[in-house]
């Protein structure tokens, strides 16, 4: 049996809570001039773009990812802001560590939208009423910068909840429900509800999306009429799962991990930097700190972030979750300097931050053995190896690997020499 602080947080049992244009809201609360009119949060990462738009801007016609230029053409009274993402998630953090306090189990899906495990709760909440007030007095109290008054929005806080059995019948639930008005979906009508949805409500490619839309399918119901066979062979293992999602046979439970403590380095500029290369040297410095630490023994970084304070009151982020954990400093700055190549910082920089926020075990090999960067530079070359070889077994349902081992070392002809044998992970 796992020890209690090793087993994982998990719940069938998922409460949806969805606050749509989430940096908006943070923007308005903030400026309420922008509640006033058309208004649009610029994307963080390409200032030419708008991000998330006010509703009074859609109805003339503005659109995510419309080019300023083409946003204000439409609209020529269009407020623009700034996106501020390290203000975002500042408050989106508070927002869950009140969440936190109704139930353990947490699962991020997006800003603005997270999972809340329901199971086991009724000896402290009550029934799931009771939960969902909980929900909404945690959120309430969190003070996470929502203009609680904002007419954009049909509720004080806008917040929309979807109760139901897994994570996807849960987040239609929470796009179906009102600010004041949460949706519950009891056991065992989960088809039911499902049933009446859009095809939309799916995780569906534009390509497949069209395919099904010809077939004449408009509705969940109308998907999961067909057989499962059918479905999987006009579309794959895709389509296999797209089928039993529409006909509520999949599951999701709400997921939730214990975060490690985070590992926060700073450095303060005296005088505001706009340099790129001495931003990425102080960052390079920074992720030193940061590894050397002494919580970090034994460990490999899983995620980090970098933040930046920018003058005037801007900011910058970027938040890294890497596939293949790792300790090697080089690996991460490089991933920065793709980030600040891709979406430059704007502006000059007064306080830069690095923080590791997710860890994983070290293998044996490195805790044991890995002295220097190139016996772990060699154990990840390995792991990658094998990660690959598992995944193209996986999708050709064969081996198509192979590697060369001896057989007979002093036959004369080389080709009993050597054989070529299935590479097994």
């Amino acid at each position: 049996m796992l020890p209690t602080s090793q087993r994982p947080l998990s719940s069938d049992l998922a409460a949806c809570c969805w606050i749509p244009q989430f940096a908006l809201r943070c923007e308005e609360a903030r400026r309420p001039e922008l509640a006033q009119g058309p208004a649009a949060v610029l994307s963080p990462d390409d200032t030419r773009r708008v991000w998330q738009i006010s509703r009074p801007a859609r109805r003339v016609g503005v659109k995510p990812a419309m080019t300023v230029s083409q946003a204000i053409g439409l609209c020529p009274t269009l407020k623009l802001c700034e996106a501020d993402p390290v203000h975002y998630d500042e408050r989106f953090s508070a927002l869950l560590a009140a969440l936190a306090n109704v139930s353990p189990v947490l699962e991020i899906a997006e800003l603005g939208r997270v999972y809340v495990g329901l199971d086991g709760l009724e000896g402290i909440h009550g029934g799931v009423e009771e939960q969902i007030k909980a929900i909404e007095c945690g959120m309430r109290s969190a003070e996470c910068g929502i203009d609680t008054r904002s007419p954009s929005l049909d509720s004080p806080l806008g917040v929309r909840i979807g109760v139901a059995k897994g994570k996807f019948v849960s987040r239609v639930a929470a796009s179906r429900a009102k600010p004041d008005a949460p949706v519950i979906v009891a056991p065992g009508a989960e088809r039911a509800f499902l049933g009446r949805q859009p095809l939309a409500v799916l995780p569906l490619d534009p390509d497949t999306h069209r395919r099904l839309l010809r077939l004449g399918l408009t509705t969940l119901r109308d998907l999961a009429a067909l057989p499962e066979e059918a479905v999987t062979a006009q579309f794959g293992d895709a389509g296999r799962r797209l089928w039993r999602l529409a006909a509520g046979r999949v599951v999701e439970p709400v997921v939730g991990r214990r975060l490690p403590e985070p590992i926060t380095q700073s450095l303060t500029f005296y005088t505001p930097v706009g340099e790129r290369e001495f931003l990425l040297q102080a960052l390079s410095r920074l992720l030193a700190l940061a590894l050397a630490h002494p919580r970090r023994t034994g460990w490999r970084v899983r995620g980090f972030r970098a933040d930046a304070q920018i003058e005037h009151g801007a900011s910058w982020l970027a938040s890294f979750t890497l596939k293949d954990p790792t300790a090697a400093p080089d690996r991460l700055l490089a991933l920065l300097r793709v980030r600040i190549e891709q979406a430059p910082v704007t502006g000059a920089v007064e306080r830069l931050t690095v923080q590791l926020t997710d860890f994983a075990p070290g293998s044996t090999e490195l805790q044991l053995f890995a002295r220097d960067a190139g016996a772990e530079a060699r154990a990840r070359r390995r792991d990658a190896l094998y990660t690959a070889a598992h995944e193209i077994r996986l999708r050709f349902r064969r081996p198509l690997l192979q590697h060369v081992i001896e057989v007979q070392p002093w036959s004369r002809l080389p080709e009993r020499r050597y054989a070529l044998i299935d590479f097994e992970p």
